[in-house]
């Protein structure tokens, strides 16, 4: 009997290695591009009268691997986190090595107040508030004398 023959009936090691070794996945000339895809996190934007909320899902970071930093008027996010785990037992030894990143650039508003820009990360949201800057109302009325 073949290895995919004994795999489909579940005989081998199934939930190892039946994924990896599809006859179809060496053969199809983007069975890569998935292995190796960056996800970037999905983003809520929405405004008010006085304030901006960005709301940016990015589950599995801690709230010190992000930067949120200010340019002109860019406003960009970015997080970075590395783990490694290594397990040694008398019969093996395992390591395991994680790697996600992201970054994501927004133009501001004119109207954006960045000095009061705050930012808090609670269960896997980055939320961030950026109030609006007050409008200073310029009177457009004008008396002009008749000669």
């Amino acid at each position: 009997m073949s290895l995919t023959k004994t795999m489909n009936k579940g005989n081998l090691f199934p939930t190892v290695f039946s994924d990896f070794f599809k006859p179809d996945r060496f053969f199809n000339p983007t069975w890569l591009e998935g292995e190796f895809e960056q996800t970037m996190p999905a983003v809520n934007i929405k405004e008010n009268g006085k304030q901006f909320f960005i709301e940016v899902a990015a589950p599995g970071f801690n709230k010190n691997d992000f930067k949120v930093n200010v340019e002109d008027d860019m406003l960009t996010i970015s997080a970075e986190k590395r783990e490694e785990r290594s397990e040694e037992n008398e019969r093996f030894t395992r390591k395991e090595y994680f790697y996600n990143t992201f970054s994501r650039t927004f133009n501001l508003p004119q109207n954006s107040n960045f000095d009061k820009l705050d930012a808090k990360y609670e269960n896997g949201i980055l939320k961030l508030t950026l109030p609006k800057k007050e409008e200073t109302k310029v009177s457009l009325k004008k008396e002009i004398k008749v000669a």
